[in-house]
């Protein structure tokens, strides 16, 4: 079952944390995970992906000026019916991640994408609407982010194993 991981990254964080979403999904068995930057998308693997999660540095409490455009584009993939996720990373706490995350999300279920991230329903860690690093403490969030994308994985295979 293939999944993708898609971000934007210009400092290297959210690559980093793309990579610990994938290093997650891949704990589920039969899941192979790909991470990929928006700027190189493996269109194929897009499109046989049955799970999709996007990641963003914050930029005044948003996403990139370069994931709004990818969003807007988003639905050439074929990825309505898909499961959906989103992450951020920011500068500083209360950096906007949330917003960006939301805004990412927002635009998945308008393509009608399916999203998730368990919620308080998993127990700890809690994740609401998707995982935020903050800049030089990124190794205090890997494990949430493995966390999270094993989640999604696992949902993935609920609603399409």
């Amino acid at each position: 079952m293939k999944m993708s991981v898609l971000y934007h990254s210009k400092s290297g964080n959210t690559k980093a944390m793309a990579e610990a979403v994938a290093e997650g999904m891949e704990q589920v068995e039969a899941v192979e995970a790909k991470t990929m930057s928006i700027d190189a998308v493996d269109e194929e693997w897009l499109r046989e992906s049955v799970c999709l999660v996007l990641g963003s540095p914050t930029y005044y409490a948003s996403v990139s000026g370069e994931m709004k455009l990818f969003l807007e584009g988003l639905g050439k993939y074929g990825v309505a019916g898909k499961l959906g996720g989103a992450f951020a990373t920011a500068n500083y706490i209360h950096g906007g991640g949330e917003l960006a995350i939301q805004t990412i999300l927002d635009h998945l279920m308008v393509y009608g994408m399916l999203v998730y991230s368990g919620g308080g329903s998993k127990g700890k860690p809690v994740i609401h609407l998707g995982p935020e690093a903050v800049a030089g403490e990124l190794e205090k969030s890997r494990e949430t982010f493995q966390v999270y994308g094993r989640r999604m994985a696992e949902k993935a295979a609920e609603l399409f194993g």
